[in-house]
C-alpha cells in the first residue's frame, strides 16, 4: 500500500515534465482521499486487532497455544509476546507486572487484573486486555472458562467490577 502511494504521489508531482510542480485541485482532493485511508496505527491498536483474531478460540486450562486453546493468562501472554513484550504466564504474576494505572487513566492495550471467581479471596486469578473505551464503558478481551468458554469481548460490568483488582500498562 505504501509503495503504491509513493508511486502515485511521484506520478502526480512529477508527471508534468518539468512544468509547474504544484498539484491541481483535482489531484489535491484525490491525494487527501488516499492519505486519509492510510491509518497510522499505534501499537495498542495493532495489539487489539491481533487479539480480536483469536475471538472464538476455546478456553483451555494452562495453555497458551491458539491451535488448542488459551487460559486467560496464556491468551494475554501470547498476544503481548507476538509484539515483543515479555509478560508473566500466570494471572497471579500479573499483580506484580507492568506499571499500575488508575482505572480512570487506563488506555486501550492495558491489562486488567481480576480476582479469581471467589471475590472474597483478593488474589489475582484472571486477566484481560482493554479493547475499547467509550466514555465510562470499558470493553476487554479475554479467555474465559465461563459461559462463553473461550476468547471473547466483555464489558466491564458489575460482576467484573466486583472482581477488579488493578490495571497495569505494559507499554
Amino acid at each position: 500500500m505504501k509503495k503504491s502511494l509513493v508511486l502515485f504521489l511521484f506520478i502526480v508531482f512529477f508527471a508534468n515534465n518539468g512544468k509547474s510542480q504544484t498539484v491541481s485541485v483535482q489531484y489535491q482532493e484525490l491525494v487527501k482521499k488516499v492519505t486519509s485511508n492510510i491509518q497510522h496505527k499505534n501499537p495498542a491498536t495493532q495489539l487489539i486487532e491481533f487479539a480480536k483474531t483469536m475471538i472464538g478460540v476455546p478456553y483451555r486450562y494452562a495453555s497458551s497455544n491458539p491451535s488448542i486453546g488459551f487460559d486467560c493468562s496464556g491468551f494475554v501472554s501470547y498476544v503481548f509476546r507476538n509484539f515483543g513484550f515479555a509478560t508473566p504466564r500466570s494471572s497471579t504474576e500479573f499483580n506484580q507486572a507492568g506499571t499500575p494505572v488508575k482505572l480512570e487513566n487506563a488506555k486501550v492495550g492495558d491489562i486488567l487484573v481480576f480476582t479469581g471467581t471467589n471475590v472474597r479471596k483478593r488474589v489475582a486469578g484472571h486477566v484481560g486486555i482493554i479493547a475499547k473505551i467509550d466514555g465510562d464503558t470499558i470493553q476487554f478481551i479475554h479467555s474465559t472458562s465461563g459461559k462463553t468458554h473461550g476468547v471473547t469481548l466483555t464489558t466491564l460490568n458489575g460482576y467484573y467490577k466486583s472482581r477488579f483488582m488493578k490495571a497495569v500498562s505494559m507499554f
